[in-house]
This record gives structure tokens, sequence and C-alpha cells, in this order.
């Protein structure tokens, strides 16, 4: 039986269980979504997109549905500390929402947050445009829509500030299980919000997890969205994040990858009001034979947009690294200023870097910029280290974090950059004693 017919008797089989599965609108687009996925299956090299990153693999594995029980409360309790003990902390397992491992805190008033199953039950009200549609994406995507069970669900009112970022958690425990979460968030005009997702893997088997999260930003918004990810060396990760800007509204997107056997993070933005305002930025670690990827997308709809867009990758072993990035200007959006640059960094002979930094330009009066680097560490610089009493492995560990130092000082909360930088530190090669000298 081919990979696409397996889902589609999977769908048939759990339709009727998904929440909201007694809402006409959703059960079209889910049922839309399934076929989609069904004539498309997997995407493989043959799809411009996909060249360097097909899943045909995935075509060939099982994968069973998970309840969302398994018991992980201490590996959370422990990520929960390194991230600083925050104020809201939001847990999915397998793809469902666990209450008794969250803890929303103290939420101001007109703020809503809680689980996408949940608010499908109990009040679907406006979900319909912030679901999106079974032709967007990839296929991927497609299965996500179908199958997604839960996820988170923000909505953050006008004017509303929410003082503490916002951690949602999800945590792949059950091997050779395949979870699909939604993420949507809704932020009202002036207000400003930072969102953090962390995907950690705990099962030693294959797993496979796709993610998506959309984001309406209304006028004057600001929203941060941090993503780091932490899946497991055997699972594979494929996220979507997809944003809606209005006028003057501001998205900036942290997007960390340290894990996972293969890794795939679609980000688009689409400045449908002028002034709009989004930073990209990236970093990512590959080593063994892991594979990280990164497509970009920045749609300069309207006029006197700016956009910002670094992506840094480190590649060890015989890792594959890819960013493609397309910056899209459409005709009439004058005055827009953007710039992207991807830079990777090769430790080893094996190591493979694929850069495609692209801008696609309809309009005059525009100020634009790309590039892209690939290379490996400066023998000069690592010969004045270790002159300087540094033996090699501490050498290259401090030119390493010099590198990767550029983006994360982008992230301006600071416990996270403190996170995001010790995750980092801990994956490469050399003693922890070196954090002192980088701190």
């Amino acid at each position: 039986m081919s990979a696409p017919q397996v889902w589609r008797d999977a769908f048939a089989e759990r339709a009727e269980a998904l929440p909201g599965a007694r809402l006409p609108w959703l059960a079209r687009l889910r049922g839309q979504a399934i076929e989609r996925f069904a004539d498309e299956g997997w995407p493989t090299r043959r799809l411009e997109a996909w060249r360097h990153t097909p899943l045909a693999l995935l075509g060939e594995q099982a994968f069973v549905a998970a309840d969302g029980r398994a018991e992980v409360a201490a590996a959370v309790a422990q990520l929960r500390r390194e991230a600083g003990d925050p104020e809201h902390w939001l847990v999915f397992v397998d793809g469902h929402h666990r209450p008794d491992l969250s803890t929303p805190g103290s939420l101001p008033q007109g703020c809503q947050v809680g689980s996408l199953a949940e608010a499908l039950r109990q009040d679907a009200q406006g979900l319909e445009a912030l679901m999106g549609s079974a032709d967007e994406g990839s296929s991927p995507a497609a299965l996500n829509l179908a199958f997604a069970a839960d996820g988170a669900f923000v909505r953050i009112g006008s004017g509303v500030a929410l003082e503490h970022p916002l951690h949602l958690v999800f945590v792949s425990a059950t091997a050779e299980a395949a979870t699909h979460v939604r993420n949507l968030v809704q932020a009202g005009a002036n207000s400003v919000a930072t969102i953090v997702e962390h995907h950690i893997g705990l099962a030693d088997a294959q797993t496979l997890a796709t993610i998506e999260t959309r984001l309406a930003l209304d006028r004057d918004a600001r929203v941060t969205h941090l993503k780091l990810q932490r899946e497991s060396e055997a699972g594979f990760h494929l996220a979507r994040i997809d944003a809606q800007q209005a006028g003057g509204s501001v998205f900036d997107s942290h997007s960390l990858s340290f894990g996972a056997r293969l890794a795939r993070t679609d980000i688009e933005t689409r400045f449908a009001g002028e002034g709009c305002e989004a930073l990209f930025n990236g970093l990512y670690h590959a080593d063994g034979r892991r594979h990280v990827d990164h497509h970009t997308r920045i749609d300069h709809a309207l006029p006197r947009g700016t956009s910002r867009e670094y992506y840094r990758g480190i590649l060890d072993g015989a890792a594959r690294g890819v960013f493609s990035g397309r910056i899209l200007v459409a005709p009439g959006a004058v005055r827009t200023d953007a710039v992207q640059r991807t830079d990777n960094l090769l430790l080893s002979a094996q190591a493979e870097a694929d850069a495609r930094p692209e801008l696609e330009i309809y309009a005059a009066d525009v100020k634009c910029a790309h590039g892209a680097t690939v290379g490996q560490l400066d023998e000069e610089a690592l010969f004045y280290l270790r002159a300087r009493g540094l033996d090699e492995a501490h050498a290259r560990k401090l030119l390493t974090l010099a590198f990767a130092g550029e983006v994360l000082e982008r992230i301006r909360d600071e416990a996270l950059r403190r996170c995001a930088r010790e995750i980092l530190l801990a994956r490469l090669p050399g003693e922890e004693r070196m954090e002192e000298s980088y701190a």
C-alpha cells in the first residue's frame, strides 16, 4: 500500500474523534487537506523547494498515534529550570495538551491562552479565518491540517501587553509516533507579546512531528516568536510558521535548530499594510549525518516595509545545512528596505552547506541587498588564540561561539538568550569551562 493511502486510511479512522469534527467548515478543510496530501504524497527532489531535502524516506516508515499520556514530568521540570522558571508555561505531550504540567500564570485582562482543542469544543467563533486553507504550504502542511488534534490558541486583545514571555512546550515522547500540532495566535491592534516554542524529543526511536504556527498581527502589533528545536536525533521535525501583518506591525522571528535527524522549517510573512517590519533571525547546528533546512519568504506587498534576515549555520561531521530565502517586492511597494544574509561555518571536510538567497523586485525606489558565505575557521585566529595559552579544542570552541554570538545577541530577552547560548555550548566539542570565557 502506498504511503499516501496509508495516511488516507488513518484519517478515515480518526476523523470523527478529532476535536471540532462536528464543525462543518473544519470537516471540509480537513477533507480537502487529506485529499491534497493523498494526491501529492511526500515531497521529492522533483520539487525545486525540496530538491535538497526530499522526504521520500518517510514513505517507508510506519507511525502510530500517541495518546499524550506518557510520563514526562521530570524532563519538563528540567526544561523549565533551564528556561528560568517562566511565568506562563503550556505543555503538550505527543500533540496533546497536558494541564497537569502547565501553569498559564496570571494573564492580563483581554488575553486568552489555552488549548486549541478546547477552543474548538467550547468556542470556535473566529477560528475559521485563522485555521488556514488546504492549499497553503507544501504537502506536509496539508497533512498537518488534516490530523492536527491540538495546539496552542492565543488571543491578545487590542492594547494588551503580555509582560512575560509565553512558553509553549511540545514533547515527542512515544517511539514510532506521529504528532501534528497547530498553533493559532491572534495579536490585536497595539498589542505586545513574546511567544516561545520549545520542541524536545525523549524517545530514542524514530518520531515524526509536524507543526504549524499561524500568526495574525493587527495594526501596530508587536510580536516576537522564538522557536527552539531540540528533537531527538532519530526524529523528523517538519515545521511551518506563517504570519500575516497589518500596517505598522512588527514581527520578529528567531529560529534555533539544534536537534532532529532531519529538521525543516518554513517561515513566511506577508506585509498586508504599509510600514510593516520583520526580523528573521536563525541559528542552526548539525553534526553526524543530520540535516537541517530553513526556507523563508518575506512578501513586501505594500510600501515602506522594512525587513532584515540573518541566518547562520554551524555544521560538523557529515551534516548538511540548507538555507533558501526569498524576498519578494511587489509592484508599487516603493521605499522597501530589505537585507538578507546567510553565513555557514564548516567544522569538518565532510560537512556541506547549500545557500540560496533570492531577491525578486518589481518596484522602483527600493533598497535591497543579499549575500551568502560558506567557510571554515580562520587559521590565523586559531594560531593567535593558541599562542595565548588555549589548546586547539578550546580555541575552536571560542571562535565557533563568536560566530554564533551575533545571532544570539539579536534575542532581546536575556533569559532566552542565555538559555539558547547554554544549549549550543553543550553541543560543541570542548570542556564546559569555556562558558565563563564566552560570558
